[in-house]
């Protein structure tokens, strides 16, 4: 019996640092974005995503302690999510995806290496 609570220990523990690294990838993304490409993709202000995502990385880093329970750690997550599923495509779009591409090409525009060229 006592392995079994060892290996659910285990699992949690690697749950909650997998979490834990969504909600830092989440708040290092809600940084990096200048503050008018927020108003000018819809969205709240920079300062409040920067600390709804820094409050998900605090509840994250309050769950992989044990100080807080899996409830908690499901609303860290939501609220990491939102941004990364709502806000950081808008704001790819509004920046038309620079600070999102990490150097890759855009496949839609010239240069992809497919098909024959236009001219």
């Amino acid at each position: 019996m006592a392995t079994i609570f060892l290996i659910e220990n285990w699992i949690m523990l690697g749950l909650s640092v997998a979490l834990l690294g969504i909600e830092v990838w989440a708040l290092v993304n809600a940084l990096r974005f200048r503050p008018d490409a927020y108003t000018a993709a819809g969205k709240r202000t920079k300062p409040f995503w920067a600390a709804m995502t820094l409050g998900a990385v605090v509840i994250g880093l309050l769950s992989l302690l044990n100080m807080l329970g899996l409830f908690f750690a499901i609303i860290g997550i939501v609220m990491a999510g939102v941004f990364l599923a709502d806000v950081l495509p808008a704001l790819r779009t509004v920046m038309g995806n620079a600070q999102g591409s990490y150097g890759r090409r855009n496949p839609g525009r010239g240069g992809s290496g497919r098909g024959p060229r236009r001219r």
